[in-house]
Formats: structure tokens, C-alpha cells, sequence
């Protein structure tokens, strides 16, 4: 996949701007309804915004180091790399969202959150947008960032912030079904 650097990043900006939409309309939500479960194995809307909280945890500060310590300035085309285009298309929500096992470092499961997780939430879209806005200046392709199950696997910024930002989505999409139910 190529596109335009410009493009890609407009377009994970405004997919963020939703994600932090939806999370603002969760918090006018009780906190009985935002801990509620459809299935004791279910998640929660606070136990998905926890999850992605975990995330941010590891990849907010990964790529605002890379982007702090790149020397390599923008290009116009972002192409994807074989890998990181498979992990950013598996993360894209589906009409029926297939299940997928979590790294128990990340599995939110089994203890009652509350607003403070939304607002953690939001905090790190923020700083997701101010990156975003930060990676116009280098290039999508050169700087690459370590993933959090290993370092051994690097992934061109672009990517990352297509699994980062996807990832949210698919999350937000099974938060929100939890809402329909409740």
C-alpha cells in the first residue's frame, strides 16, 4: 500500500478526533453502565478503554522518542511494509469483530474501572494528535519504532500509528456494542 504521507496522516488524525468523540460521549454514561458486561468473558466499555490505555503506555513515549531522534525529513509517499500492513488490517474493525487473544500484561479483565480511565484515554488521543502533527516533519518510511509484545520486531512509523489508531477503532466499535446492549 502507498499513499500519501500527508493523506495518511489527515486521515488517522480524523479517525482519532472520532475516538475521542466516542470516549466523551462515554463519559456521560453511569458508572454502572460503563462497567456493565453482556458475558462474564466480555469486556467492558471501561475494561476496552483500559486495554488501549495499556497500549498507549508503551507506544505514546516509543514514538515520541523516535520522533525526537529521527534525522530523516519528510517524504511525500508513505508505503507500508508487508508486516506492518498485515497487523494494521487485522486491527480495522469488521462488521463481525473476530476474537483476539491479549497479552495478559494487557487483558483489563476482571477488575471495575472508573471515569478516570475515559480521561486517561482522551489524554493520550491528545498527545496521539500532537504526534500525528509532529511526524509530518520526518519520514514515515526511515523512522521505525520498536512493538510492544517485542523488540525484535520493528514497524515504519507509519505503520505503527495505522495499528495504534486502528486498534483504538476496533476497541471503541466493541466498547460501543457494549452501550447497544446495556
Amino acid at each position: 500500500m502507498t499513499i500519501a504521507s500527508e493523506k495518511l496522516i489527515q486521515d488517522l488524525i480524523e479517525r482519532t478526533r472520532l475516538n475521542i468523540n466516542q470516549a466523551e460521549y462515554f463519559s456521560t454514561l453511569s458508572t454502572i453502565n460503563l462497567n456493565w458486561k453482556a458475558r462474564p468473558n466480555n469486556w467492558s466499555i471501561l475494561e476496552c478503554l483500559e486495554h488501549l490505555n495499556l497500549y498507549g503506555d508503551f507506544y505514546i513515549p516509543e514514538i515520541n522518542k523516535k520522533i525526537e531522534s529521527s534525522k530523516a525529513t519528510s517524504k511525500k509517499n508513505f508505503k507500508s511494509g508487508v508486516l506492518g500492513n498485515y497487523f494494521a488490517k487485522s486491527m480495522l474493525p469488521k462488521e463481525k469483530l473476530n476474537k483476539m487473544k491479549t497479552f495478559k500484561d494487557k487483558n483489563p479483565s476482571g477488575s471495575t474501572w472508573n471515569k478516570t480511565t475515559i480521561a486517561r484515554f482522551i489524554s493520550q488521543q491528545e498527545q496521539l494528535l500532537n504526534l500525528l502533527d509532529k511526524s509530518r516533519n520526518i519520514d514515515l518510511n526511515k523512522t521505525k519504532t520498536a512493538r510492544s509484545i517485542t523488540n525484535l520486531i520493528k514497524l515504519k512509523l507509519g505503520d505503527t500509528f495505522r495499528v495504534i489508531v486502528y486498534h483504538n477503532e476496533r476497541h471503541l466499535v466493541q466498547a460501543n456494542s457494549t452501550v447497544e446492549r446495556s
